[in-house]
């Protein structure tokens, strides 16, 4: 979504500068050539680093989801906070151009410290920690800073008369953010696990190509300067606005109670401030109380980077052909589906809604954005219960879980007293049916196995512990005799879909398997090897050493986040082995994604630029800054909202999913109260009301026209919004 807020253009004053050379004949300046391929790299630098920064938190720092997820969304929160600051910047001291060159320069910075942390050699943990965290906070400051100025500097580079042109130099400016966010949702999870370095995914290369493009952006913008319209800062209409607010609450407090009342608390600024002013950002307001409900939707929004991403790693990624998407790619949907949807709901949607004498009201259109937001929701609800499926829920307090396994050669009964649980027989070499939960008394039991091998019991004292998986392996060491081996399993699925393998080895020689990079020992006699995740695909002729022998098998395919256990067994033949699956295959396709892709970027077509329209329609062209602030705002709490629930609701993913979506339905009916009993205003009627304006309001008269021609093509960029 991220691209919807990035095509804002904070309107002001072009002013005075050298006229740039034209294109081959036409209306457009040669310099705007330099500002679109800017804001490609910068957006493919930005997306990219992105795109695989959920993975990264779990993989290379070894967070937790729910802690991975809480800093994917603070980081975003900052990076629609910091907007601000640029705005305010440029405004009232730098002015564009050298705002944006500066704050690039933080976040080159900030991409190659990033990149630095995600390099294993490179201190200890927490160097990594803290190279990565401080790279977050130079970026969310870099990207967020010229966020409101890259799009309005290039709006200044035209001519006050070609406004058709720079209707189109927008559209262009727009399509270069969805390209980079494209290809960069494509490209950076491709270095990210294709290419390995450091022994493991390659995250240093997944920062550092985007850091790169973050240098060639820079230097790419830096090249045009020569050629650039530049503005000098004229102060920023965002902080004068504070400052009457400030001036009113002040002088409210301050004056007697004697004082004659005024119809509106902001009138108390008209000792200072003009009433044009005052009237316009009370008209401001009117559509900032419609925002207070807004930071929903885009807490549902922005999880597809997290949460959806978290999804899609347990999921059959396997489109066939040998073609496999990985699950930080399926971001790029939401990019390509923006496209195909605008023209479709501009063209074909809301036109045959008006045949059907439908009123659509940008109001209305916004409630629906919520509420298909809320189905978006619930259709990954439907798909994470039935992921889950496929999942062993780790054990709880007081509890274990443990599966079985008969390595001998006829079928045996495993009886835990005082319990019912394992009470159906095992055959031999039967694959194990699933985890079953054993209840403890306490942290720890001991408990005193009774198996049972053609009629003769067997008795075996076994201690489990709480919050732990086992297997049981029941094997004869010499006839007549029952062995039970208890180990520990790993039962937590990768988060890149890989598989886990472990051999056993019923020979009398020690074995050697080799498995690409990895190395499995399996020692004599019902030794075991290690749990070692390997990438999902077919494995045939693996090679198998013991000490007197070579041997090759063939396992065959290695599915997504499934677990296998191998027993190697010596015969007449040669060396043997039976496959079993002790944890299922991730079986749900990824393609079920889909759909909650389709109705998250249909309401973002239909909340996110309505929204935007309706706001500008709705309140002064001076003011379109305020607003754009205002929303930026929205976006920022959104994600303030997701890192409050996923860090202190504890609840199971896709209960946390529902109430995502009740809470947006339930907001969305607020909303539609609020939207029921609001009237539209025409701001231009300020103009009749206010017939004689100081010299500033001239001025900002003046912007008006300017603004609103950037307003009426500002409105196609906002659609990644």
């Amino acid at each position: 979504m991220g691209k919807k807020k990035d095509k804002d253009v904070d309107a002001e004053d072009h002013g005075i500068g050298q006229r740039s050379p034209k294109l081959c004949g036409t209306n457009y300046p040669v310099s705007i050539a330099f500002i679109v391929v800017n804001e490609f790299c910068e957006r493919f630098s930005y997306y990219g680093m992105k795109a695989v920064l959920t993975l990264y938190f779990i993989h290379y720092l070894r967070w937790d989801k729910n802690l991975s997820t809480g800093v994917y969304h603070a980081f975003s929160s900052l990076c629609y906070f910091t907007p601000l600051l640029g705005a305010m910047i440029a405004d009232s001291w730098l002015g564009k151009f050298k705002t944006v060159i500066y704050l690039s320069i933080v976040y080159v910075i900030g991409h190659v410290v990033k990149s630095v942390g995600a390099i294993p050699d490179v201190g200890d943990s927490t160097a990594h920690v803290v190279f990565s965290m401080l790279g977050l906070v130079l970026i969310a400051f870099g990207t967020g800073g010229i966020k409101p100025c890259v799009a309005a500097f290039g709006g200044d580079q035209f001519d006050e008369e070609h406004t058709e042109e720079r209707t189109k130099f927008f559209s262009i400016f727009y399509m270069s953010i969805n390209a980079g966010s494209v290809l960069s949702t494509i490209i950076t999870p491709i270095l990210r696990g294709d290419v390995k370095c450091f022994g493991g995914d390659c995250y240093a290369l997944a920062f550092g190509v985007p850091a790169a493009l973050m240098v060639i952006a820079l230097v790419v913008f830096i090249a045009g300067s020569g050629l650039y319209k530049k503005s000098p800062s004229e102060g920023n209409i965002l902080v004068r606005v504070c400052r009457c607010i400030g001036f009113a609450i002040r002088n409210r407090w301050r004056s007697s109670k004697n004082s004659p009342k005024r119809s509106h608390w902001l009138d108390w600024a008209e000792e200072k401030y003009s009433k044009r002013l005052i009237q316009e950002i009370k008209m401001v307001f009117r559509v900032l109380v419609l925002y207070i409900p807004l930071p929903m939707f885009w807490a549902l929004f922005d999880q597809q980077g997290s949460r959806w991403t978290l999804q899609a790693t347990r999921m059959n990624m396997d489109f066939g052909g040998g073609f496999i998407i990985k699950p930080d790619q399926m971001q790029m949907l939401n990019a390509l589906l923006i496209l195909v949807f605008i023209p479709i709901f501009d063209m074909g949607i809301y036109p045959l809604i008006g045949l059907c004498r439908i009123k659509l009201t940008p109001l209305r259109k916004m409630a629906t954005g919520m509420i298909l937001a809320a189905l978006a929701f619930c259709a990954a609800t439907v798909v994470e219960i039935n992921v889950i499926k496929s999942v062993v829920e780790p054990p709880l307090a007081k509890e274990s879980l443990v599966q079985v396994y008969n390595l001998m050669n006829s079928e045996v009964t495993v009886q835990f007293p005082g319990h019912t649980v394992l009470s159906d027989p095992f055959k031999s070499y039967e694959d194990p049916s699933g985890y079953t939960s054993l209840p403890l008394t306490g942290k720890s039991q001991l408990y005193t196995v009774t198996v049972t091998h053609n009629g003769t019991e067997y008795q075996c004292g076994l201690t489990f512990t709480e919050r732990t998986a086992y297997s049981l392996f029941l094997h004869t060491a010499q006839p007549g005799d029952t062995v039970c081996k208890l180990v520990k399993d790993h039962i937590i699925k990768s988060e890149t879909g890989d598989a886990y393998l472990r051999f056993i080895n019923t020979h009398t020689e020690n074995i050697n398997i080799t498995i690409g990079t990895d190395e499995f020992f399996a020692a004599a006699n019902y030794g075991i090897s290690q749990n070692i995740s390997v990438p999902r695909g077919e494995y045939n002729g693996i090679v198998s050493k013991t000490n007197s022998n070579q041997y090759h098998i063939d396992l065959g395919l290695l599915d997504f986040g499934a677990f296998y256990t191998v027993i190697l067994s010596k015969e007449s033949n040669g060396l043997t082995f039976k496959k079993m699956e002790d944890i299922q295959a991730n079986n749900i396709h990824i393609a079920w994604q889909i759909p909650q892709y389709v109705f998250i970027t249909a309401g973002e077509v239909m909340f996110s630029i309505t929204g935007l329209e309706f706001s500008y329609s709705q309140a002064p062209a001076s003011m379109k800054s305020v607003l754009q602030a205002g929303w930026l705002m929205t976006v920022a709490f959104g994600n303030v909202i997701v890192l409050i629930v996923a860090e202190g609701a504890g609840m199971e993913q896709w209960t946390e999913f529902l109430l995502f979506a009740g809470l947006l339905v339930a907001v969305s009916i607020i909303f539609s109260i609020m939207a029921y009993f609001y009237t539209y205003v025409d701001p231009d009627q300020l103009d009749k009301i206010f017939e004689e304006d100081t010299d500033d309001e001239k001025v900002e008269n003046s912007d008006r026209k300017k603004n609103e021609a950037v307003s009426l093509i500002d409105m196609p960029k906002q659609t990644n919004m």
